[in-house]
């Protein structure tokens, strides 16, 4: 399948809907061959420091963490009502026990050293500008200490530069 590139400021998309609603795909890679993904439903688009930029929360367990820490790039990508089951699986079940994106017969593409899958609908790729471990400190209603992290385990937030578009042809 063929993707065309759009700028930033082309997407039409709900956000809202798009990451909390539909959820998204993060994909990130070691290797050309040593890809992992997860579904996210935690996140968002917007400014930051003058760029167009995806943010991202990660659990310090989260097999795919690993891939994002040490790679430069990552892909957030997007897919139709008929991929819903995919991104159930992706979500559920971790990389470090099997090979999601074989059980789930997707396609790895790559741009440059970020991979994504043929798959998707809309791809946003990103570069890593940021990232810093969330933490009971830094936040100022406890009830959301007690209703996310009863143990602890605190996200990470990465900010991604959004460096290209890509939406199916």
């Amino acid at each position: 399948m063929a993707f065309k590139e759009i700028s930033v400021s082309e997407l039409s998309n709900n956000v809202f809907d798009m990451i909390g609603k539909d959820w998204m795909l993060v994909t990130a890679a070691k290797s050309e061959t040593d890809v992992n993904a997860m579904t996210a439903s935690w996140g968002g688009l917007g400014i930051m420091w003058g760029k167009p930029v995806a943010f991202v929360f990660i659990r310090p367990q989260r097999y795919t963490k690993e891939y994002m820490d040490i790679s430069e790039n990552v892909t957030l990508s997007f897919y139709g009502e008929e991929y819903r089951s995919m991104l159930s699986y992706m979500g559920s079940k971790s990389g470090r026990e099997e090979d999601k994106i074989k059980h789930e017969n997707l396609t790895v593409q790559f741009d440059g050293n970020a991979p994504y899958f043929e798959e998707a609908g809309l791809v946003l790729k990103g570069k890593k500008l940021y990232c810093q471990e969330m933490g009971a400190e830094y936040t100022k209603v406890e009830a959301i200490t007690e209703k996310f992290y009863p143990a602890g385990d605190w996200h990470t937030m990465y900010i991604y530069e959004i460096e290209k578009v890509l939406v199916r042809e």
